[in-house]
């Protein structure tokens, strides 16, 4: 029997990471989403305690974060948890939900700044149709990328997670890669 070796996104055994001066891009391979949906009159949990976020927001709780995709729906991250069964951790804190492991679907990239959060806005307004100093810490979207729909959240001020079709996961890097260069190369 052949030994399968598990790949990341952009197809390396470790995942991707560069710097362009003040920004840096990583690709997350170990984080576990699962999407939760309210079912008809349903009442909203609260998985691990964590209280799920209003629209256009982001929480983190304790080991778990989510954000809201829909009316009664939201994607729940598990950093660390790639690994595990998390859908089915999630089913049984929400089972009155409908619940689907999203792990594999998806694509993750980190963009942190060291230069505060004006490089991130700046990067932002290079990349997405919205407008980025309306994207406070603690907010989440869905907007297009280069004809692509990603989810943008903004964890922190410095930092910023774009989250895309894994299948695209090559063209998504190109594309934050390819701004940032252009970014920080400008800057100098």
């Amino acid at each position: 029997m052949s030994e399968l070796i598990p790949t990341c996104a952009l197809g390396g055994t470790m995942p991707r990471t560069e710097t362009f001066g003040a920004l840096t891009l990583t690709e997350v391979a170990d984080l576990a989403l699962a999407s939760l949906a309210l079912r008809r009159n349903g009442v909203r949990p609260a998985p691990m305690g964590m209280a799920l976020p209003d629209t256009g927001q982001w929480h983190a709780g304790e080991g778990i974060a989510a954000f809201w995709t829909g009316p009664d729906q939201w994607m729940v991250e598990g950093p660390g948890r790639a690994e595990e069964d998390f859908a089915r951790l999630i089913k049984a804190e929400a089972p009155d939900a409908s619940v689907t492991d999203q792990t594999d679907g998806w694509v993750v990239f980190d963009i942190a700044s060291s230069a505060g959060g004006g490089r991130i806005v700046d990067l932002l307004a290079k990349l997405v149709n919205i407008d980025p100093r309306r994207l406070a810490a603690g907010t989440a979207c869905r907007t297009g990328l280069e004809h692509m729909a990603v989810f943008v959240i903004r964890r922190a001020d410095d930092r910023l997670t774009i989250m895309g079709m894994r299948s695209a996961a090559a063209t998504i890097w190109h594309a934050l890669a390819g701004a940032a260069a252009r970014l920080e190369g400008s800057a100098t």
